[in-house]
């Protein structure tokens, strides 16, 4: 192989970010069929399957470099484009970031950052969501350019850089603390007491009961994937659960919900990994990232 071609590259791309050929066609301006033929070629060249055909069409394990690499391709083109234009153009070339991001940070701090890196650069963010155990994978399959995660081993290819803490208050409405709590935090009545889990991936409320009883408890769960239905949940008195203290600071007040384990809390560490490049986009959003986290993590 003498080489790999950046328009078979890009469409390897554009086939995982849009999550089936049609989509990637449509990106790309091109028929299906020159997105196949690209894909075929590009296999072909490589010697593997780089992509798994299924809805959505993920990246395999051979895939997986090529799609970091077209991605890296692609952020630097339109910098070193941008910067051969210069002046001649006050339309700055648009550049697509690819982050993953944990829901609850999604839903408290992370925003800021979006609003703090310079408009000059032209960044249309692409905001994936994933458990922060698991939006390093991302980072492996090539498939964003960053992540917020609760990893601090670097991905291959990677830099890592830590942010600090989330800190979580177990919460429960005052109804239910009366019905499971009435005799304080034991054992017996957080084994059988209903919570409140984000999804399947989620086991920050086990870990919890496991930090508190010293056991792997197994009590009735509610999955609620979604920030202010697990708030609106919990409040409701569905279950209890653990909430970001930025946001159990107002319910607590307001007294719609009881702080169930007073004086204990789980802090769940965060880590801002990136693609090891040199890219003035890339250390903007880094910039952003930590200013943001310094004001607002533990």
């Amino acid at each position: 192989m003498d080489g790999l071609d950046s328009t078979q590259l890009r469409t390897l791309a554009a086939v995982v970010s849009e999550g089936s050929f049609e989509a990637a066609a449509r990106l790309m301006h091109i028929t299906p069929s020159a997105v196949s033929q690209r894909i075929k070629a590009l296999e072909e060249s490589v010697g593997q399957v780089l992509v798994r055909r299924a809805r959505p069409c993920v990246a395999t394990t051979a895939g997986a470099p090529l799609l970091r690499l077209a991605g890296q391709l692609v952020l630097l083109e339109r910098e070193a484009l941008a910067d051969a234009r210069g002046a001649v153009t006050a339309e700055p070339t648009r550049t697509r970031l690819a982050v993953v991001v944990n829901a609850d940070s999604l839903a408290t701090w992370f925003p800021a950052v979006l609003a703090r890196v310079p408009e000059r650069l032209g960044i249309s963010f692409d905001i994936r969501q994933d458990d922060q155990d698991h939006t390093a994978d991302l980072l492996r399959e090539g498939s964003v350019t960053a992540a917020v995660t609760a990893q601090r081993e670097p991905v291959q290819g990677c830099r890592v850089r830590p942010l600090g803490a989330m800190r979580y208050r177990a919460l429960a409405a005052p109804a239910l603390v009366e019905a499971h709590f009435a005799d304080g935090l034991t054992t017996a009545a957080l084994g059988v007491a209903p919570v409140v889990v984000f999804d399947r991936k989620d086991r920050s409320q086990h870990r919890f009961l496991r930090s508190v009883t010293g056991r792997a408890l197994d009590p009735p769960v509610h999955y609620v994937p979604s920030v202010p239905a697990f708030s609106a949940a919990v409040r409701l008195g569905l279950g209890w659960g653990l909430v970001p203290e930025q946001i159990a600071e107002d319910d607590l007040r307001a007294g719609h919900c009881v702080d169930i384990a007073p004086g204990r809390h789980l802090d769940i560490p965060l880590y801002w990994q990136h693609w090891r490049l040199e890219s003035e986009v890339l250390t903007a959003v880094t910039a952003a990232v930590r200013a943001v986290a310094a004001e607002l993590l533990r």
